[in-house]
């Protein structure tokens, strides 16, 4: 079973694979990741929960790096860099929340730990 996200410090773990899903799989909105075919209920429990932990990491990580993309085009040593409202604009945050993520950004390519 996938782990929560670990911490800086924490070696991280690799969430359970998520495979992907034939087309016409992907369209039948009963269909997802083959849950509907589990009849036991034990197994159902598991494999739900082990989804559910590897999207939650897949998202920890991609803010991770939605973060790291706001830093950097944030720099001030760059020649074309982006505002906050520029950074908000194209993520679809609010210029609050892509100061947040800029300042959230510079501390993990400082390799300073997330909190």
């Amino acid at each position: 079973m996938a782990e929560p996200t670990p911490r800086r410090n924490e070696p991280r773990l690799r969430p359970a694979p998520l495979l992907f899903e034939p087309a016409e799989a992907a369209a039948d909105p009963e269909h997802f990741f083959d849950l509907e075919s589990i009849d036991d209920p034990r197994a159902l429990l598991e494999r739900s929960t082990e989804l559910t932990h590897a999207f939650r990491a897949a998202a920890d990580r991609a803010m991770e790096f939605q973060a790291i993309a706001a830093a950097q085009l944030a720099d001030p040593r760059r020649f074309d860099r982006l505002t906050a409202v520029d950074i908000a604009e194209r993520a679809e945050w609010t210029e609050d929340y892509a100061k947040k993520m800029v300042e959230f950004g510079r501390d993990l390519l400082r390799g300073e730990p997330a909190d």
